[in-house]
């Protein structure tokens, strides 16, 4: 529980190797908030959907609402998102499907495009917030 000077982590990891490398947690909750860090598509046998944005999409959004969900939330929590692209124009497909998962609850969103690591063409980080 709680108290005035420390609270309780609960953290989870994937099991992919970036994790351990660069020793983050896949996400973390403290008191009422989930931090979910930079998600791609990264999988035991590597990179899921290869070349394919919209797959990449879909398997980072459910790895996310996976994370969520293990640390007590739900998708309807997440209050904000950012998402990068390593090409701009697979900015609207990404959307789209951000907009499938997303379409009633509507958290605050960022999209750039940016430099990803080897053959990821989009990463995603998440902010949730429990009510209660």
């Amino acid at each position: 529980m709680t108290n005035n000077t420390t609270k309780i982590r609960q953290k989870i990891n994937t099991g992919t190797i970036w994790e351990e490398i660069a020793g983050f947690s896949r996400a973390i909750r403290v008191g009422n908030q989930i931090l979910i860090a930079g998600t791609t598509a990264s999988g035991p046998a590597g990179i899921v959907g290869k070349g394919d944005p919209a797959k990449q999409m879909y398997f980072i959004l459910d790895r996310i609402e996976q994370a969520l969900q293990e640390l007590g939330g739900a998708l309807k929590d997440v209050v904000r998102t950012r998402t990068y692209v390593s090409d701009i124009n697979h900015w609207e497909i990404v959307a789209k499907i951000h907009g499938e998962k997303f379409k009633t609850i509507r958290p605050v969103n960022t999209l750039v495009e940016a430099r990803l690591v080897g053959d990821c063409l989009v990463e995603v980080e998440a902010e949730a917030i429990l009510d209660g």
